[in-house]
């Protein structure tokens, strides 16, 4: 992890992770950047696929498909 990801993450504390008074930014950002990355290595993915994220504007509604 780079101490230039590290150092723009906590720049960028979100509200509620700002609002617990951390006394080390830097390391706040840099446990939630390695829980992020921790969750994007989905254990048991075959070797060179990728997760596939969407937001929920791009989910179907149910019965908008055909049968």
């Amino acid at each position: 992890m780079s101490d230039d990801r590290v150092e723009r993450r906590a720049a960028d504390l979100l509200p509620e992770e700002a609002a617990t008074g951390s006394v080390d930014p830097a390391a706040q950002a840099a446990a939630i950047l390695a829980e992020s990355d921790e969750r994007e290595n989905e254990p048991g993915a075959a070797p060179g696929t990728f997760l596939e994220h969407r937001a929920s504007d791009q989910t179907v509604t149910p019965g908008d498909g055909t049968r």
